[in-house]
């Protein structure tokens, strides 16, 4: 695992318990878990609403909570005014979930002025039901 010399505890704490008053994530009802260098959890509830038509949570689910701690756990390791955006991510879908809780537990594995690589692993209860990689790009704060 990388060092973090810029890890702002602040900017972890306020990611716990946040939800966006809007938008997917909103939708979604993430829910953010813990927050360390170079590492976060979220959650979604499986519920009805999240089902596809063969009563198992629609991939697109899993894909959107994968962006979404894929560039969230940059934030509190980059400067200050700086931003992160995905590039690009793939997720293999391992089980189908059902019901319950799916969380993403992201981590940073390498990372650079200009880039980082973060692995998540999603899981069900105790099942690994997806793999997810990918590429973020960092934007330093404008000067």
């Amino acid at each position: 695992m990388p060092d973090f010399p810029d890890y702002d505890p602040t900017v972890a704490e306020l990611a716990i318990g946040y939800h966006e008053p809007a938008g997917l994530s909103a939708f979604l009802g993430m829910e953010t878990l813990d927050v360390g260098p170079g590492r976060m959890r979220c959650a979604v509830e499986a519920r009805p609403d999240l089902m596809n038509p063969f009563a198992t949570l629609h991939g697109g689910v899993v894909a959107a909570l994968v962006d979404h701690v894929l560039g969230s756990v940059c934030y509190p390791v980059i400067a200050k005014g700086a931003w992160a955006a995905t590039t690009e991510f793939k997720v293999n879908l391992l089980a189908p979930v059902r019901e319950g809780t799916v969380v993403a537990a992201a981590e940073i594995v390498s990372m650079s002025k200009r880039t980082a690589v973060v692995r998540i692993d999603v899981t069900n209860g105790d099942r690994l039901v997806a793999l997810a990689q990918g590429t973020v790009t960092i934007k330093a704060p404008r000067t």
